[in-house]
C-alpha cells in the first residue's frame, strides 16, 4: 500500500520554485518577473513561481517517470484504478482519447443521445460510426435520464460488431443508470466499458454516494476533480482498470489531445485533491451529504418549489441519485429556469450551475459552507414571493419529438465535418445534414452535430430555448439566424 498523505508532485514543485537560479527556460513572464501588474494585483505574485515547464526533477507528463508516476500512481490506489492519467485539458481530452484508444475509422461505438459534446469531437477524430440510444426520457419533469441495459442489450445484438459502448454516469442532474448491468451486457460481448463520469469523481469516498463506475464494472472512466472536488478547473482524471483497452494507446491518444506545455499548477492540484479525499474525503463526504439533505428538505418545504428525487420504484434509467446534486423544479412558480437563475444570480447573490427550462441545477461540494446553503435557502425563499407576470407552462419538444425517431445520423461526423459547406437561413435548412456542433450550453448537449439530419423538431427546439432565455453554442451563428450545412452539388458547382 502506497502512503496517501504524501503529494510527490506538490513536494517537487514546491522544491523547484524555491531554488534560487536564472531562468533561460518558458514561460516567458520567468517566475512572475514579467507578469503583467493587472493580473499581479489579482492573484499577488507567488503563484508564477509555480508556473514551470518540465524542468528535470518536475518530470514528463507523457513519459512519467518521477513526481508525476508517483502522483498517478497514488491516484490510482485511491480511485480504485489499475492506472491512473492525469489530464490538463478537462475531461474533454480524456472521452477524446477514450474513443481515440477503442476506435478505428469506420467501427461503431454505442453511445446515449445525450453525450456531451467532447463525444462529439471523439468521433469526428477517430472516424468512429456513433450507434445513438436515447436515454430513458421523464416527460413530467422533462429531464433526460440514462441508456437502459435494455438498449444496450438490443443495441449489441444488432451491431455485434461494435467496438465499444460509451455511457454518461452520472448525467448532469445527477442521475444514474444500472452501469452494473450495462457492463455486465457489454463484457458478454467481449468490448469495453467507457464511462463519461466527469461529475462522479466523489463516488469512491463515501457509501451513501452511487457505486463509482470502476467498482461497477467499467474498463475506462474519466473524471472531472475540478468539477466536485478540490482540483483548479481544467484538471481532470482518465482511469483504467483490466485488460480490454490497451495502455499504450491511451498513452499515444493522450499525445495527441493533451497541451505538450502542461501547466503544473493544475497537475499539482490534482495531486493535492486525491491527498485530501483519501486521507479526510469519508469525512468530507459526509460533510457535504449534510448539507445536500439540509438544503433538500428545505426548498421542498417553499411553495412552489420542488427537488427532483429518486423515484420510489427505480426504473432501468434512474437506480441511484447523486444527492449533492440539486435539481429545483421552478416552474411552479410561473417562472422559466433561465428567468429564476437570472433573478437569483443579478439580485439575490446565489448563482446556480446551470437553468433549464423548469429546473434550476445546483452543485453541493466539500466546498460549501451552511452560509452558503442559508443563502440558497433565502434567494429561493425571496424568488417565491416576488410578484411575477406567469410564463405559460410550455410542453417539452425536447426527447418527445426529436430523438424519437430513431438514429439520424447520415454520415460520420468525421466525414461531415471535412465536407464542403455552405451557410443557410435557418428556415432552409430543414432536411439538409449538418455541418457543426449546436447545442445549449450547459450542459452541452448536442441538439445537432455534423452528419446529422437537421429536422423542424430540432429547429423548433433550438428557437424555444432562444426564446425562453437560454443560449446557443458551438454553432458559427449564435443568433441562430443560419446554420451551416454540407454543401449540395448545385453549390459546389457554382464555386
Amino acid at each position: 500500500m502506497l502512503n496517501q498523505n504524501q503529494t510527490p508532485l506538490i513536494a517537487a514543485l514546491k522544491a523547484c520554485a524555491a531554488k534560487p537560479h536564472a531562468p533561460f527556460y518558458t514561460p516567458g513572464h520567468k517566475r512572475g518577473e514579467g507578469i503583467g501588474q493587472p493580473l499581479a494585483d489579482l492573484l499577488g505574485k507567488a503563484v508564477f513561481g509555480a508556473d514551470l515547464t518540465e524542468l528535470s526533477n518536475l518530470d514528463n507528463l507523457f513519459a512519467p517517470q518521477g513526481a508525476i508516476l508517483q502522483a498517478q500512481q497514488l491516484a490510482a490506489q485511491a480511485f480504485g484504478a489499475k492506472q491512473t492519467w492525469f489530464l490538463v485539458n478537462g475531461s474533454t481530452c480524456g472521452i477524446e482519447a477514450a474513443i481515440l484508444a477503442t476506435c478505428n475509422t469506420g467501427d461503431k461505438i454505442i453511445l446515449p443521445r445525450n453525450v456531451h459534446s467532447s463525444a462529439i469531437a471523439g468521433l469526428i477524430l477517430s472516424g468512429a460510426v456513433p450507434i445513438f440510444l436515447n436515454p430513458e426520457y421523464d416527460a413530467v419533469l422533462d429531464i433526460a435520464h440514462s441508456i437502459t441495459p435494455q438498449a444496450v442489450q438490443a443495441a449489441l445484438q444488432q451491431h455485434p460488431d461494435a467496438k465499444a459502448v460509451l455511457v454518461v454516469y452520472p448525467t448532469y442532474y445527477g442521475v444514474c443508470g444500472d452501469i452494473q448491468a450495462i457492463a455486465q451486457i457489454t463484457h458478454e460481448y467481449h468490448i469495453p466499458l467507457l464511462v463519461d463520469e466527469a461529475h462522479g469523481a466523489h463516488f469512491a469516498f463515501h457509501p451513501n454516494l452511487p457505486t463509482p463506475a470502476l467498482a461497477a464494472g467499467a474498463d475506462l472512466t474519466v473524471q472531472s476533480i475540478h468539477k466536485t472536488l478540490g482540483a483548479m478547473t481544467q484538471a481532470s482524471m482518465l482511469h483504467l482498470q483490466g485488460n480490454r483497452i490497451n495502455c499504450d494507446r491511451v498513452n499515444k491518444a493522450l499525445q495527441l489531445v493533451q497541451s505538450t506545455s502542461p501547466s503544473y499548477i493544475l497537475l499539482a492540484s490534482l495531486d493535492a485533491a486525491r491527498q485530501q479525499m483519501a486521507m479526510q474525503g469519508k469525512q468530507l463526504m459526509c460533510r457535504t451529504l449534510e448539507l445536500a439533505e439540509l438544503a433538500r428538505t428545505k426548498i421542498s418545504r417553499i411553495p412552489g418549489l420542488s427537488v427532483v428525487d429518486k423515484p420510489q420504484q427505480p426504473t432501468p434509467g434512474f437506480i441511484a441519485l447523486d444527492r449533492t446534486r440539486l435539481t429545483v423544479t421552478v416552474s411552479g412558480l410561473g417562472l422559466t429556469g433561465f428567468a429564476a437563475e437570472e433573478i437569483l444570480d443579478a439580485e439575490l447573490g446565489v448563482t446556480p450551475e446551470f437553468a433549464s427550462l423548469q429546473h434550476l441545477t445546483l452543485i453541493i461540494s466539500l466546498g460549501n459552507t451552511t452560509a452558503d446553503i442559508e443563502n440558497l435557502i433565502q434567494g429561493l425563499t425571496t424568488l417565491a414571493q416576488i410578484n411575477l407576470p406567469p410564463v405559460a407552462k410550455t410542453k417539452s419538444i425536447f426527447w418527445d419529438n426529436i430523438f424519437k425517431l430513431g438514429n439520424s445520423v447520415q454520415i460520420s461526423p468525421r466525414e461531415a465535418f471535412f465536407t464542403p459547406t455552405e451557410t443557410l437561413p435557418l428556415e432552409q435548412t430543414r432536411d439538409r445534414i449538418c455541418a457543426e456542433i449546436v447545442c445549449p450550453y450547459p450542459p452541452g448537449i448536442p441538439v445537432l452535430m455534423p452528419g446529422e439530419l437537421i429536422t423542424k423538431a430540432a429547429i423548433k427546439y433550438l428557437q424555444h430555448i432562444q426564446a425562453t432565455g437560454g443560449f446557443i453554442t458551438g454553432c458559427e451563428d449564435l443568433r441562430l439566424s443560419s446554420l451551416k450545412v454540407l454543401a449540395s452539388p448545385s453549390s459546389l458547382s457554382q464555386n
